[in-house]
């Protein structure tokens, strides 16, 4: 739950990014990217992460975010909280998005939002 000053923010865009020093892959997993598919996307990006050792990457969920029409969703932000948002993901997908832009760098600009 965000505070009332962090809502404030972020309707001002003041919004703060995510600086972990880590990679962060967040699977929309509300109702309705459950429904889309999302549970073999969040399946994929666990046993890639798993698979190949990687270390500098957390995996977690986030509920929904009001797109609907557009899950999976799944957001990765890099080490300096830059973020990039995926959708209509598969399990597929996932596991390239793991080897091109987590462990490669390159945006799979072709299943993004933008």
């Amino acid at each position: 739950m965000k505070t009332l000053e962090e809502l404030e923010k972020i309707s001002r865009g003041e919004e703060e990014a995510k600086k972990t020093g880590k990679k962060i892959i967040s699977v929309g997993m509300a109702t309705c990217g459950i429904a889309a598919g999302a549970r073999p996307v969040m399946n994929s990006f666990a046993n890639e992460i798993r698979t190949r050792g990687l270390k500098n990457v957390d995996l977690t969920t986030m509920g929904c975010i009001g797109m609907c029409k557009l899950e999976p969703i799944v957001e990765v932000y890099d080490e300096d909280g830059i973020k990039t948002t995926y959708i209509k993901m598969t399990a597929d997908k996932a596991a390239e998005v793991v080897r091109r832009h987590i462990i490669g760098g390159e945006v799979c600009k072709e299943y993004t939002a933008e």
